[in-house]
């Protein structure tokens, strides 16, 4: 314990104290402010350099995350009735985009609108496109940028779409559905729609972080694409209104009476 008797008195007569005086004595007032500009320089380095750490290893592990779309439930409101059954797989909805001609000119898209998905439905087309009459979609969405390149080649192709009964349509997928000159579905197909979030926006999974740090203004030139788009398609652009009133963790399922209402439907399938 440090008591009146054994505490060691404090000195300034240290060689290192000494010397320190001595020298910011000799020293010029521009000098010291020198001195004290590139410590406080250094000073803020350092911090930068912890911050850039940091911001880079959590740039490394949001660029881990998978960039699925998300699977969500109804939206809580009761004027929709239950919420459509489902009957593919999440395995297979989960996968990305598959692009499979069937029988009958049918063009099957099922699974997650990934990046990329765009170009390999145009590259399906220009060597199939002969064969194809409808697009047959089982889709939980992904990519706005790829689902409006994939539906605007649908649009000046003039093929018709089709959501069948126990399938999905999404996300992105429904601006793909719109895009049929004919567009059929079951009354009990399950399409529905939410906000855009910042990694559907990009077509590169790389480019996710960027594309949100400018989110509001990439969404909303997207949102004003959206709509022109559905409406060049014949569609009520009023139906993305349920899409920007949705939280991008849930879905607005159009009910069979909204299909018709907002000509999202001209044709309901016979199940």
């Amino acid at each position: 314990m440090k008591t009146s008797a054994n505490a060691r008195t404090v000195t300034h007569e240290g060689p290192f104290y000494r010397g320190a005086i001595a020298w910011l004595a000799g020293l010029e007032d521009g000098s010291i402010l020198r001195v004290a500009f590139f410590g406080l320089l250094l000073g803020t380095a350092s911090v930068l350099y912890v911050d850039y750490r940091e911001l880079t290893a959590n740039e490394g592990a949001a660029l881990a995350m998978p960039m699925q779309p998300i699977l969500p439930p109804a939206i809580d409101n009761p004027a929709q009735g239950p919420m459509p059954q489902i009957t593919t797989s999440p395995d297979i909805l989960d996968d990305p985009l598959e692009i499979a001609l069937g029988a009958g000119g049918a063009l099957n898209l099922t699974g997650t609108i990934d990046p990329g998905s765009g170009e390999r439905f145009a590259d399906e087309i220009e060597a199939r496109g002969e064969y194809v009459q409808t697009v047959v979609l089982d889709s939980p969405g992904g990519s706005v940028v790829d689902a409006l390149a994939i539906g605007r080649l649908i649009h000046e192709k003039g093929l018709a779409t089709k959501v069948a009964a126990g399938s999905l349509c999404a996300s992105s997928c429904p601006i793909v559905f719109a895009s049929g000159q004919s567009r059929i579905a079951s009354r009990d197909a399950a399409i529905g729609v939410h906000q855009i979030y910042a990694a559907a926006l990009s077509a590169d999974p790389q480019s996710a972080l960027r594309v949100a740090g400018t989110a509001m203004a990439d969404a909303q030139t997207t949102t004003a694409e959206i709509i022109a788009h559905l409406t060049a398609s014949g569609v009520d652009p009023a139906l993305w209104l349920h899409a920007l009133q949705t939280p991008p963790d849930q879905l607005y399922y159009f009910n069979a009476e909204e299909m018709e209402g907002l000509k999202l439907v001209t044709e309901f399938a016979v199940d």
